[in-house]
């Protein structure tokens, strides 16, 4: 064997590249981390849920989460009109077993996990660009380069590709394909001294709906937010108008937004980022497995895309280790990693469809029931359960039924989406907790 092979190279540091470096090495294997940037740098994806509390358990992180970051016990979401506003709060989702989450900035939570990784033994190389990838029978090989120019080469049994949207080995193969009905365009930044609730409610996730859009305003800190907005790229090219423009504009337009950011300044620049939406054909080879933002990302709404990262991440530690401990076994492991990771994306997939849907989903949403559980139901994959059980399947068909249904029988209230003009008053409308 040679002496510097690696057990398994990880390309990114981010996340999912993290996640599985330290439960790897945690596991005693040799393990290599490739990350293109230096830590700490700007991210956006801020807004954690509650089902990664046993990864971070098991990552030896869970007091520094509870140190670092404020703790975020559910969300919010309104309609642009003004007239509905729902909060669900984790404790009350179907068979809930963690009442809160945590809203972190990207840049100090990324640094924690990658510093997480160094400590259990990985070795990271930060600034490292991976410019060549062979794929072998027995190994992989992965050219470098580094921020100073230097090249090196490095040599692992197996590949995990948590490269985010690079998608390397992805691009490589050619297995990437978008979501044509998901191209979108997101545009944010970080504010000081945006109003907010006090107590519990202070720290939701806020979302507001309109016709064509969503903006989100997620608390970071006491004082700090985080403002964005999402749109079709088509129509954000159709205004001709820069990002910072339009989410201005967005902003002002809106009075559920613009009414808290009466004393706001923005701290950070406007950034931006568009049709981001896809998936790749095929999670493994014989070498390699994708996880996070390498494997598929399908949309910022619903705050999947950190959960998806370190929960894939997880699984592909969990099945190169037993594939290393086992050789025999690698077919029907690597098969089993992408059944089940599949199996999440297509939850959240079918959730992010009927959110885009059309006004139905807000205006079922908006009247959340109890009846048969339904609204739990909904609570709980809002929480990150993507365990597939059956019990939390079935209501969610039930409650996309009645989104489909409320097209032509409007079993709920109609709603514009249409934030109230200037001057005008929007109507008052009822705070519903689902």
């Amino acid at each position: 064997m040679q002496d510097d092979l690696y057990d398994v190279a990880i390309i990114g540091g981010g996340p999912a590249g993290s996640t599985a470096a330290a439960l790897l090495a945690r596991a005693g294997r040799r393990v290599i981390v490739l990350e293109r940037e230096r830590f700490p740098r700007f991210h956006i994806g801020e807004s954690l849920l509650p089902s990664l509390s046993s990864i971070f358990e098991r990552l030896g992180v869970r007091q520094k989460m509870d140190s670092m970051f404020m703790r975020k016990y559910g969300g919010e979401i309104a309609a642009a009109c003004g007239t509905r506003d729902v909060r669900f709060y984790f404790k009350d989702g179907f068979r809930s077993r963690n009442d809160h989450a945590y809203q972190v900035s990207r840049a100090e939570f990324d640094q924690m996990l990658l510093e997480n990784a160094r400590v259990n033994g990985a070795e990271v190389r930060e600034e490292t660009a991976v410019v060549k990838l062979s794929l072998g029978k027995e190994q992989v090989t992965l050219e470098t380069s580094s921020a100073s120019q230097q090249t090196a080469t490095v040599t692992a049994r197996y590949l995990i590709d948590c490269s985010g949207r690079q998608t390397i080995v992805g691009n490589l193969l050619k297995l990437k394909r978008s979501y044509q009905n998901l191209q979108k365009f997101s545009i944010f930044a970080h504010y000081e001294n945006v109003d907010r609730p006090e107590g519990i409610d202070g720290t939701l996730i806020r979302m507001i709906r309109g016709l064509n859009h969503w903006i989100w305003m997620i608390p970071l800190t006491p004082t700090k937010m985080s403002v964005g907005l999402v749109m079709d790229t088509a129509v954000f090219r159709a205004q001709k108008i820069s990002p910072q423009e339009m989410l201005e504009r967005s902003i002002d337009e809106q009075p559920l937004i613009s009414e808290r950011m009466l004393r706001s300044e923005r701290v950070t620049s406007v950034q931006s980022a568009g049709d981001y939406s896809y998936r790749n054909t095929q999670l493994y080879g014989a070498r390699f497995l994708l996880a996070g933002d390498a494997a598929a990302f399908i949309d910022p709404v619903f705050s999947s895309g950190v959960y998806f990262a370190m929960m894939s991440a997880e699984k592909a530690a969990d099945t190169v280790e037993a594939i290393l401990c086992h050789p025999g076994r690698a077919r029907g492991l690597l098969r089993s990693y992408q059944r089940s990771v599949n199996r999440v994306m297509k939850m959240y997939l079918s959730f992010v469809n009927s959110w885009y849907s059309g006004r139905e989903f807000m205006e079922v949403f908006m009247n959340p029931t109890d009846i048969l559980q339904i609204a739990p139901a909904v609570n709980s994959l809002l929480a990150g359960d993507a365990s597939g059980s059956f019990a939390v399947r079935w209501r969610m068909w039930l409650f996309y039924f009645f989104v489909r249904a409320q097209r032509y029988v409007p079993f709920s209230p109609r709603l514009t989406l249409e934030p109230p003009k200037r001057g005008q008053e929007a109507p008052k409308g009822s705070a519903v907790t689902a």
